[in-house]
């Protein structure tokens, strides 16, 4: 089993730490830096950090150098570098990586090259020539990250962690507080009129629920403020609200090219109903009417939804359903990452995973 050098967000509710945990259910031994942290303190002001999002961290490259050659002193056993994001990361902190004559993977998912998020990866865009394999999560990001020198591109799908978002075994136990007709779970984004979206099926009489960041920045925050419970969720109370909602909302970044989301794993795998956009990939990952519910724009998701609320057996049906496909489409954190590591030949599987492995 391989020693890997992880480098990306430790925080618990982080994907980031969710896969780092599932490489160690795989049977390796993970050592987490967490990046953000660095990045954060290295900028000396929380004032200060938009700007460096905006001019992809290159006016803190000469600092996080000088923690990249630390990192790798203190980790002479490393069998492999696994960097999650990588926005943080110029050529020069790479060449120190690479010092260590180990395979490195860079796992991004969002959008590098789409361009939503201004200059912020304009570091990783530049790097990409030194890593041995780069994993994206859209079809369209293989062909534009060999252009920018890319040596070996792996596309997978967003993932579920088959720990953290395993359902409540009996659903008595969720809290009421986190019961809902419909649920929508994500951050307020100023370009993708989400609360637009919102507003129109709450204008219909659907009764909503609204979780997650910025809200209160959304210049309809006062009609949705009443429907509005709070900031993003995690952990269990996360599960919570995806099982105990009777129908999830799954909206779609365009400013990221998004055709599925995490949304679209975590929810049926969480015991809840997807009702999403109708993409390519939706109706790939789910069979639509039988394992979840899609739609092409405002009304017909108003229609749905309330044909939804009004067919407790339909509903129950599909929920079931999807479910059990996301059980069999194995885009599982463990699943996933072992796909990664299959890719740089380290794939061995040992008795200590195996249990997880569903």
């Amino acid at each position: 089993m391989a020693n890997i050098l992880y480098l990306g967000n430790s925080h618990p509710s982080t994907t980031s730490c969710h896969r780092a945990n599932a490489l160690r259910r795989l049977g390796h031994t993970v050592k987490i830096y967490d990046v953000d942290e660095m990045a954060g303190r290295l900028a000396f002001s929380k004032f200060l950090e938009p700007i460096h999002f905006r001019t992809g961290y290159r006016f803190l490259q000469t600092k996080v150098v000088k923690w990249a050659r630390r990192v790798v002193a203190e980790n002479p056993e490393t069998d492999l570098i696994w960097v999650n994001s990588g926005d943080k990361f110029g050529p020069e902190c790479m060449a120190e990586f690479k010092k260590r004559g180990v395979p490195i993977i860079l796992y991004n998912n969002d959008d590098p090259t789409g361009g939503r998020d201004g200059g912020r990866f304009n570091s990783l865009l530049a790097s990409l020539p030194f890593y041995d394999l780069c994993v994206v999560m859209r079809e369209v990001n293989v062909e534009e990250f060999k252009e920018k020198g890319a040596k070996k591109v792996l596309r997978v799908m967003m993932s579920y962690d088959e720990i953290i978002h395993k359902p409540f075994i009996d659903p008595a136990d969720i809290p009421q507080s986190f019961r809902s007709e419909v649920v929508f779970i994500g951050t307020w984004m100023r370009h993708e009129k989400r609360d637009e979206f919102i507003l129109k099926l709450i204008n219909s009489g659907l009764p909503l629920a609204i979780y997650g960041e910025r809200w209160e920045k959304s210049p309809y925050f006062k009609e949705l403020k009443h429907y509005y419970r709070g900031k993003g969720l995690s952990g269990r109370d996360y599960v919570a609200a995806i099982q105990g909602a009777k129908i999830c909302l799954g909206l779609l970044s365009k400013g990221n090219r998004d055709l599925h989301t995490q949304r679209s794993m975590e929810v049926p795998y969480a015991g809840g109903l997807l009702c999403a956009e109708r993409t390519s990939e939706h109706t790939e990952l789910y069979k639509e009417y039988a394992e979840a519910i899609f739609w092409s724009d405002a009304n017909e998701c108003i229609l749905v939804c309330k044909q939804l609320l009004a067919n407790h057996t339909m509903r129950n049906t599909i929920t079931a359903a999807g479910k059990q496909r996301a059980n069999q489409n194995k885009n599982g954190n463990e699943d996933v990452c072992y796909q990664i590591l299959k890719g740089v030949n380290l794939m061995e599987r040992t008795d200590v995973q195996l249990q997880y492995i569903k």
